[in-house]
């Protein structure tokens, strides 16, 4: 592919992470399954901590939430109280949390529970964060031109820190202005973009956002935001009509910054 260039007005790059910065192998191989296998074991040892505690919560605020909405999925009913049978109510929690895996959702209850298991498995040295050979030499390339690099993914806040501070080339975090997640909105939605821009303090039509999915891309568009749609090994397939109508990349390094020849 040819190289493209960043519309001439933007100021701030907001890049996505799977399929974009970040292998979607090293997200579907490593860090879901690492959820899958440690999930029972992790809750049974932090139980009762505050963190755990809130965790479950939000975890039952959103079963309560699905079935306020016909949700079909398993609930989680019992109140995590000193009189609660304890295994009975972690399996009802690993049931509606692979449930919810299952599903492929993004609720923030879940989110937030993986963010807090990966914490531990990354601060133990088990996983490592993998992004492309590409990201980082062109976001250092990028804020040397004066631009600004945030991130807005589904995953948490917490859980994209993890994996750019405990990555495989080092702790990554100072690439970056800030990072977004569910809690500014769902990525298919206009106007998470338009919080997006409020909350950086500039207009959608001077950010560019990176992004694999035409869902989001579609939305971002709505907001007045510019994409490229970034193709990687293992995307999901474009449209020819999308190949057409999206700018596209296969590497950041492609990526041109006017004026800066």
């Amino acid at each position: 592919m040819a190289t493209v260039a960043i519309p001439a007005n933007t100021s701030v790059l907001l890049l996505d992470i799977e399929g974009t910065t970040t292998p979607i192998t090293f997200v579907k191989d490593i860090l879901f399954p690492y959820i899958k296998e440690h999930l029972e074991d992790y809750l049974s040892a932090h139980w009762e901590e505050d963190e755990c505690k809130q965790d479950v919560h939000l975890l039952k605020k959103q079963a309560e939430e699905d079935t306020r909405q016909h949700r079909a999925g398993p609930v989680h009913v019992l109140d995590q109280t000193v009189h609660t049978d304890e295994e009975k109510a972690i399996r009802e929690v690993v049931d509606n949390v692979l449930w919810q895996m299952a599903a492929d959702r993004k609720t923030t209850a879940l989110k937030q529970l993986q963010g807090h298991m990966w914490r531990a498995a990354y601060a133990a040295g088990r996983i490592k964060g993998e992004v492309y050979q590409d990201v980082a030499p062109a976001i250092r390339r990028w804020r040397r031109l004066g631009l600004k690099v945030y991130i807005y993914s589904s995953g948490s806040v917490e859980a994209q820190k993890l994996l750019f501070g405990y990555s495989v080339e080092g702790d990554l975090l100072d690439l970056f202005d800030g990072h977004f997640d569910t809690n500014i909105g769902p990525k298919v939605e206009s106007k998470s973009y338009q919080r997006i821009a409020d909350r950086i303090g500039c207009p959608p039509e001077d950010i560019t956002f990176l992004t694999d999915v035409t869902r989001e891309a579609r939305a971002a568009e709505e907001a007045g935001v510019n994409v490229i749609v970034v193709v990687r090994p293992g995307n999901m397939e474009l449209t020819e009509e999308e190949k057409t109508h999206y700018s596209l990349i296969t590497s950041f390094s492609q990526m041109e910054v006017p004026g800066s020849a």
